[in-house]
C-alpha cells in the first residue's frame, strides 16, 4: 500500500505502549480510529499483530499506514535553552539510576488536550550525559507539586513502576486544610469511585486507604496535614481529605460545600508530595525530600502554623 511506513523503535521508547507511541507521534490520531487500525491489522509490530497495551521494544518496527494528516513534526531538538533550564531547575536528586524533580503546582506531568507543556515532553533536557532519556514511572496530579521519580535506565524503570504498582514506596503529602479531622491521627478507609466528574466516597467504590496525622492546627479552622496513600486511586488524598471534613485550601472540585474566598491565600492547590521512601529499591536507607513552595510557607505563615523541613 503507497504511504505505508516502517518505522523502528528508537532506544527512548523502550517499553512505551503501543498506544502512547502513537500518540507521541502521531497526535492528531483518535483512540478509536486506532482501535480500528489496529482491528483490521493495519497496524502490526515486527510483521505481528499488536494491541493499543503492547509494550514496544527498541528496534522493533512498527507497521504504520498513511497518517499524514495526524502526524506530528519531529524535530531533533525539542526543548529549548529557556525550558531545559525550568525543568534543570526542578531537580533535587540525580545518581546513575535515578532522578527526581520538585515538580511545581500547575505543570503536568503528561499532554493532553489543551496542555502544551508537560514534564514527558521536557525530559530530553534530562539526559546529563546518557544517550536515553529518562523514563516517567509514575504521576502526580497537574495542581499536586512535589516530588516526582524519573528512572534512568530500564531495569530502574521496571523496577520502579512495580514498586509504584504495588504501593511498597511509602509516600508522604502535606496538606493545608480547611477545618481539622476529627481525630489527631488515623485511617480512612472509605471506597471510592468516579461520578458526575469527580472522584467520591461511594458504597462498592475501589477499596481506598490514607493514613494521616495532623502535625498542627489552628482551633477548628485550619489544620496542616501529613497523609500517606495505602493505594493509588486518582485524587485520592483530595477526596478522602473533604470525606472527613477537612477539604484542602485552593482546591476547585474537592472543597465540600463551603467554598472558601479570602485574600489571605493564594488560589493554589495546598497538596504537597513532600518525601518518597526508596529504601527498598535501594537496599539501604533512601528517603528524598521535596522543599515545600513558596505559597505554601506563605500560607503556613499567616496562620501562624509550624513546620520544620
Amino acid at each position: 500500500m503507497s504511504g505505508v511506513e516502517l518505522v523502528k523503535v528508537k532506544a527512548e521508547d523502550d517499553g512505551i505502549r503501543l498506544n502512547r507511541w502513537f500518540l507521541k507521534y502521531y497526535p492528531g490520531l483518535s483512540l478509536g480510529r486506532l482501535q480500528k487500525l489496529l482491528r483490521t491489522k493495519q497496524i502490526k509490530v515486527d510483521g505481528g499483530r499488536a494491541e493499543a497495551n503492547t509494550r514496544l521494544e527498541k528496534g522493533q518496527e512498527v507497521r504504520v499506514p498513511p497518517l499524514e494528516n495526524e502526524k506530528k513534526e519531529i524535530t531533533h531538538s525539542t526543548v529549548s535553552e529557556r525550558d531545559a533550564k525550568y525543568i534543570e531547575d526542578m531537580v533535587i536528586y540525580k545518581d546513575e539510576n535515578i532522578i527526581v524533580l520538585n515538580k511545581p503546582s500547575g505543570l503536568a506531568v503528561q499532554g493532553g488536550t489543551n496542555t502544551l507543556k508537560h514534564i514527558d515532553g521536557l525530559l530530553d533536557a534530562l539526559k546529563f550525559g546518557n544517550e536515553e532519556k529518562p523514563k516517567l514511572v509514575h504521576r502526580i496530579d497537574k495542581d499536586t507539586s512535589g516530588v516526582l521519580v524519573l528512572a534512568r535506565n530500564r531495569k530502574m524503570a521496571d523496577t520502579l513502576t512495580k514498586a509504584f504498582r504495588e504501593h511498597t514506596l511509602q509516600k508522604t503529602y502535606l496538606a493545608l486544610a480547611r477545618g481539622v479531622p476529627p481525630k489527631e491521627a488515623g485511617e480512612i478507609k472509605a471506597p471510592l469511585e468516579k461520578a458526575d466528574g469527580r472522584v467520591q466516597v461511594l458504597e462498592g467504590g475501589k477499596p481506598a486507604v490514607t493514613e494521616y496525622e495532623v502535625l498542627d492546627s489552628v482551633a477548628d479552622r485550619f489544620a496542616l496535614i501529613a497523609a500517606s496513600p495505602l493505594t493509588g486511586r486518582t485524587h485520592q488524598i483530595r477526596a478522602h481529605l473533604e470525606y472527613i471534613g477537612a477539604p484542602i485550601l485552593g482546591d476547585g472540585k474537592y472543597f465540600g460545600t463551603e467554598r472558601m474566598k479570602s485574600s489571605l491565600f493564594i488560589n493554589k492547590l495546598h497538596l504537597h508530595a513532600y518525601k518518597i521512601d526508596l529504601s527498598s529499591v535501594y537496599g539501604k536507607k533512601m528517603v528524598v525530600k521535596a522543599k515545600l513552595p513558596d505559597y505554601f510557607k506563605d500560607s503556613l505563615k499567616t496562620l501562624g502554623l509550624n513546620f520544620k523541613e
